[in-house]
């Protein structure tokens, strides 16, 4: 059976934390098919489990090669993550782009893998021409290395976006809802009680300015029903007499 998430390939990675954090950045994302090829440390040592934060099913999961190629066989679309240019004829996405041809190709029943190279050298030019595409990440030109676990939520997390459907943006309410637009006239007119008692109004033809320059105020943002209320409470504890 196909995977529904791209693979993780890990190339010779040097540090058993950097695997384990590598491992919480995949659960992260939702990514939990781990490879590893040639590992300097134990992936399953007390360091690297710790490093997971609970994603130790993970590496307890993950499988182990001795070389790039066994660890891509059974892929049809592999993707090398890299800063460096290499001098190779390849399209270069960035990480979003990738994500969004990657999730074309699984959908098609592609098997997909995203290669990271070692913490201290990145991939090898080798390692890179196996691959049928490069994903780079723009950063600073001046410092453009990550950490490893970095590399993988970073792509990682574009790929998670492309399959949540994440909104841009929200506006949250909790337990209150917007105030209708019938609310907000009820509230203008009290308000315009309000101030015309307090003398507000004493030049009419400024009036309808200000009436004006308010509705824009109030209506500029979406108000919620308990922030008329709010409002409501305010006005009416203001206009009573209080003691200095």
């Amino acid at each position: 059976m196909n995977n529904i998430t791209p693979s993780i390939i890990l190339v010779h990675p040097q540090l058993a934390e950097n695997v384990g954090m590598a491992a919480r950045a995949m659960m992260n994302c939702n990514l939990s098919d781990m490879r590893l090829v040639s590992p300097r440390e134990d992936h399953l040592s007390a360091t690297a489990i710790s490093a997971s934060s609970g994603a130790e099913e993970i590496l307890h999961q993950a499988k182990v090669f001795d070389s790039v190629q066994e660890a891509i066989a059974d892929l049809q679309d592999v993707y090398a993550t890299t800063a460096r240019h290499r001098n190779q004829t390849k399209m270069v996405y960035t990480a979003d782009k990738a994500a969004t041809e990657m999730t074309k190709a699984i959908k098609q029943g592609l098997k997909c893998g995203l290669m990271f190279g070692p913490e201290r050298t990145g991939l090898e030019n080798d390692d890179v021409s196996l691959c049928d595409a490069i994903i780079n990440i723009p950063l600073n030109p001046k410092h453009c290395s990550l950490n490893l676990s970095q590399a993988v939520l970073l792509v990682g997390y574009e790929f998670y976006k492309q399959q949540i459907n994440t909104l841009d943006e929200q506006f949250v309410t909790n337990d209150t809802t917007i105030a209708s637009k019938e609310k907000l006239q009820h509230f203008y007119d009290f308000l315009e009680v309000e101030l015309n008692n307090c003398g507000n109004f004493s030049i009419d033809e400024k009036r309808p300015r200000m009436l004006r320059n308010l509705r824009n105020i109030f209506s500029r943002r979406s108000l919620t029903e308990q922030e008329l209320n709010t409002l409501y409470g305010i006005i009416n504890y203001l206009k009573q007499p209080h003691q200095k």
